[in-house]
């Protein structure tokens, strides 16, 4: 505790200028949201609707969405001062040195899934999400095409479009694939992401449909780490290739950006199909204006059903298994001479209703919802059916949004009344407020939950991880808070986490619950700082405080310092280019097992890392977007007793990449 105390004053600052937050910001709404939440007055009729003309400039295009489950509007963003924009996971978390491979982000979130819970989450990071979903609408077909080419034929594909068949209709497709050779042996990576949305909405505004379809695949060769990483040092050739590797064939070893086989590791799919329907009973009424009649619908009353299918599989697999390297490094047993696989199936079926009521005829921001659901979960591993359980549980959700925008108020829970994961609950209160007339918002929220363990740590699978030996429900208290100014460039935020029961991994194949209280803060300052009319300073850090006898191993500061040149130049181009440093203090970096997929507790090794340099040119002419990096500058300077290592691990034996190259490219259409 003396450790926890002797911090807390780096917060105070913080403290006093923010209370908690997970609340939408406040914006102007759409007049139709999927999710919770009411539709704004629309007309229909004679006459014309806005997203049916057609503006008289050729490039012209009127374009904003919606993530699933959100009543804020978005637009696409045209910013091109931030790479990490484009790239699948941001600079708060890292690999295990390559693009595709198992993911962990440096700051703490305690698991917010109650419910189902398969417990692979490695790879999350790289997976089109509902939760991130877009809902679009366009006044002309949008077109974006993006490719990014790295060192090692490291290469990653991004491809979307969205049209609206008249106003009523709106589709979307979206992909993204990457494939990524490595810069040691057995660590080739790829991922495949693609994501199918439909938006249909009656002319009178009562019925509206949504329909999305993500699939996701992750597949990453594991190599173990490197057998001596001490000889990083001392290449021959200034390769990591040279060096073996724990796991894989190192003989049979080739970097091909073609090759999307995996001989040695883990392959994770995951799908989702979602349908939302929803059908408004209220009051029409309409405005006639120079013979043109407006149809006016005010909804009272709303009938909401979603049907949501899940299906996943998990599977490590060793074509050509090293028994020796396997009981020397792992502590594995494994006496066949035949490949290894490792299977684990999972479909959940939900099926959910409720019932939405709008108390104020003129404010469709302020609604009540009430409904139940079923879930139906089945595992197979290996083939064979091993587990099937059920759930029912019960959803609550209130909102207020004055209409003088400037008040949010928004209350939710969700409560498991039967089966597996009966006593599961959420209850979570959030509150915005629009500070002054020049944007200043400040944001808070508070959240309760109450979650079985994951299946994987209660031995519904086949991987080889010891189940725990009783359900203990994990407890999460959190506080959030945010304070910011988006047209001024700065937040800051603060988040404090109470946790009993916390389940975590205390080696690669056991789960255990801690049985202390676990007490976590956070505080984030972010912040652009204009130095001259083109020079700018973007500074964002983050601190993170926990108990040392707690189960969690963070670092305490993690930092991006951007130095940037930029403005618009010559009418058409608009450059950002200059230099990034990214830090975080050392710390005890967990440990990964790749025959469960888990990262887990360690005390032997602690990192002793380089801040990461990186010089960027970011341009835009048009809607041509260009980023080329020079990355982890950092590894030019020789190994040294005052500076460490030239490269940087993200784990014990596991280095991340040496200096790299990386070349993208987006562009978009308006069709």
């Amino acid at each position: 505790m003396f450790f926890f105390n002797k911090h807390l004053s780096f917060f105070i600052s913080m403290l006093l200028l923010c209370t908690v937050a997970l609340s939408q910001q406040t914006t102007q709404m759409m007049g139709s949201n999927y999710g919770q939440g009411g539709r704004n007055v629309q007309t229909v009729g004679k006459k014309i609707d806005s997203l049916q003309r057609r503006d008289k400039n050729a490039d012209s295009i009127t374009i904003y969405f919606k993530y699933y489950n959100s009543n804020e509007i978005q637009k696409l963003d045209s910013s091109i001062n931030d790479f990490y924009v484009h790239y699948p996971i941001p600079y708060t978390s890292y690999n295990l040195g390559n693009l595709g491979t198992a993911s962990k982000s440096y700051l703490f979130n305690a698991s917010k899934q109650i419910g189902w819970d398969d417990g692979f989450h490695a790879y999350d990071g790289y997976n089109y999400t509902l939760e991130n979903t877009p809902f679009y609408q366009t006044t002309r077909p949008y077109t974006e095409f993006g490719y990014l080419l790295g060192g090692k034929g490291e290469q990653m594909v991004e491809v979307k479009h969205t049209q609206n068949k008249q106003q009523q209709l709106n589709f979307s497709f979206e992909y993204r694939f990457s494939n990524a050779p490595g810069n040691v042996k057995n660590q080739n990576a790829n991922m495949n992401n693609m994501r199918i949305t439909a938006h249909f909405q009656s002319k009178r505004k009562r019925y509206e449909s949504y329909f999305a379809m993500l699939f996701n695949t992750t597949a990453s060769s594991e190599n173990g780490g490197l057998k001596n990483a001490a000889l990083l040092d001392s290449l021959s050739l200034n390769d990591p290739f040279e060096l073996d590797t724990r796991l894989g064939v190192s003989g049979a070893s080739f970097r091909n950006p073609f090759n999307t086989n995996i001989a040695t590791g883990t392959t994770y799919n995951r799908n989702t199909f979602d349908w939302k329907q929803t059908y408004d009973f209220g009051q029409k009424d309409s405005i006639v204006k120079d013979t043109i009649v407006t149809h006016l619908f005010y909804p009272r009353l709303r009938l909401q059903n979603e049907i949501k299918l899940q299906s996943s599989q998990f599977s490590f697999a060793d074509a050509n298994p090293n028994t020796t390297n396997y009981l020397q490094y792992f502590g594995v047993v494994y006496d066949t001479s035949a490949a290894l696989k490792i299977v684990d199936n999972w479909k959940v079926f939900s099926n959910e209703f409720s019932l939405v009521s709008f108390p104020e005829k003129l404010n469709s921001n302020q609604y009540l919802q009430v409904g139940a659901g079923y879930a139906q979960m089945i595992a197979n591993l290996n083939g064979a059916e091993a587990w099937n359980n059920y759930d029912i549980y019960g959803i609550g959700t209130y909102k207020n949004k004055t209409r003088n925008q400037l008040w949010d108020l928004l209350a939710t829970g969700k409560l498991y009344l039967n089966g597996f994961h009966a006593g599961d609950f959420s209850a979570q209160a959030a509150l915005s407020r629009i500070l002054s007339k020049n944007g200043t918002f400040l944001q808070m929220s508070f959240q309760n939950l109450n979650r079985t363990p994951s299946l994987n740590t209660l031995g519904v699978t086949q991987f080889p991880i010891n189940a725990l030996k009783s359900i203990t429900k994990e407890n999460t208290t959190q506080f959030d808070g945010l304070i910011g100014n988006k047209a001024a460039g700065w937040n800051a935020s603060v988040s404090y986490q109470l946790i009993q029961n916390f389940q975590y991994y205390e080696n690669g194949f056991q789960p255990v619950v801690y049985g202390s209280v676990l007490n976590y803060l956070r505080g984030q300052v972010e912040h652009k700082i204009g130095i001259s009319s083109h020079w700018s300073w973007y500074d964002q850090v983050t601190m993170q405080v926990v108990d040392p006898n707690a189960p969690i191993h963070v670092p305490f500061l993690v930092t991006r310092q951007r130095l940037a040149f930029e403005g618009n130049f010559y009418k058409n181009l608009n450059l950002s280019t200059g230099l990034e440093l990214i830090y975080h203090t050392n710390y005890k970096a967990d440990a990964y097992m790749p025959f469960t997929g888990q990262f887990y507790l360690q005390n032997s090794f602690t990192t002793q890392n380089r801040p990461t340099a990186n010089a960027y040119l970011n341009f835009m002419i048009k809607r041509f977007k260009g980023y080329v990096r020079l990355e982890n500058l950092n590894t030019l300077l020789p190994t040294s007793k005052a500076m460490g290592t030239s490269y940087n691990f993200t784990a014990q034996n596991y280095p991340s990449l040496g200096m790299w190259f990386r070349v993208g490219i987006w562009w978009n259409f308006i069709n």
